[in-house]
């Protein structure tokens, strides 16, 4: 199905959750270290890229729709050039900073086209930190056509059921990529997108897809989740809601890098959520977009003229 280009326009997504900032180091392999069995790179390029939750905001804003990004950074050179290269894409930024936090940073070093080593720069906070943007969140709300919570457990959503609280009484849908093992807290959500291996760690391992059914509506009567949606990789994915279940067949062309596939299934959901499509109306676009973007390389988007090519 095709939706017009104008009903994206007229559509916004408000994105919480953690950001970091994905740096790709790129270089020329040509020799083993004399020091240990390593490869040498000689770094010919450094590249800057939106990541987590803000390259899940630039996600809904290629495919044509509108973003706005609550998130809390720390005070640091990191958080400058993550909250530059946000603004410059034309997403809404409602950045608030704490002291005491370190701005997540990914810094992958790739030679020969493929990944050769990922450094995480990050710390845990202390406190709730976007318990503290609780009143800007109140504030934005209601100008958004669907709010999407994009937790990478990195403690910024460790509480989130007051945000989502809010939406449900705003009739706003809510839109949730999780992380961990407890879903208690996504109380309320309209819908939830895990992989396979973050649903394990909630249902334990299924036996056929009649268990994993019987597991999964369980999952959602007990925390009164509308819809979950399974992503499957290679098996495509699976929305599991109160008419049962729908699935769709994967269909990437090519798989070339994985990096960010989820962020782009969510974007996509979210956009056409907040265009005015129902969640199973939804759910084959967002296969087709994460089919996309797993034959690009690295934190990547998807266009509206991909999409609908």
């Amino acid at each position: 199905m095709t939706i017009p280009k104008q009903n994206l326009a007229n559509a916004r997504v408000l994105v919480v959750g953690d950001v970091m900032l994905d740096r790709y180091w790129y270089g020329a392999v040509e020799r083993i270290s004399p020091e240990a069995p390593v490869p040498v790179v000689r770094i010919t390029r450094e590249e800057e890229r939106n990541g987590g939750a803000a390259n899940v905001a630039y996600n809904v804003l290629t495919l044509g729709a509108r973003a706005s990004l609550l998130t809390v950074v720390g005070d640091d050179e990191a958080s400058r050039k993550l909250e530059a290269l946000v603004a410059n894409t034309g997403i809404q930024t409602y950045f608030g900073r704490d002291t005491d936090l370190k701005t997540t940073v990914k810094l992958r070093v790739i030679g020969r086209q493929q990944q050769l080593l990922r450094m995480d720069f990050e710390n845990t906070p202390k406190t709730e930190l976007l318990a503290s943007q609780t009143a800007t969140f109140i504030e934005l709300l209601p100008q958004h056509q669907a709010v999407l919570f994009s937790d990478y457990g990195k403690g910024g959503l460790a509480h989130i059921s007051d945000m989502i609280a809010r939406a449900r009484a705003a009739a706003v849908p809510i839109l949730i990529d999780p992380k961990g093992s407890d879903y208690a807290r996504y109380q309320g959500a309209t819908v939830i997108t895990p992989n396979r291996a973050e649903l394990q760690q909630v249902i334990g391992n299924w036996q056929d897809e009649a268990d994993l059914q019987t597991k999964v509506q369980a999952l959602r009567s007990q925390h009164n989740i509308q819809a979950l949606l399974l992503t499957r990789s290679e098996e495509g994915m699976t929305l599991f809601d109160d008419a049962g279940q729908v699935s769709a067949n994967a269909q990437a062309r090519e798989v070339f890098d994985v990096t960010g596939a989820g962020d782009t299934v969510i974007a996509t959901m979210a956009a056409m959520v907040a265009a005015g499509l129902s969640l199973r109306q939804a759910m084959p676009l967002a296969n087709r977009a994460g089919g996309i973007v797993v034959g690009k390389f690295g934190t990547a988007t998807v266009s509206y003229e991909e999409l609908f090519e």
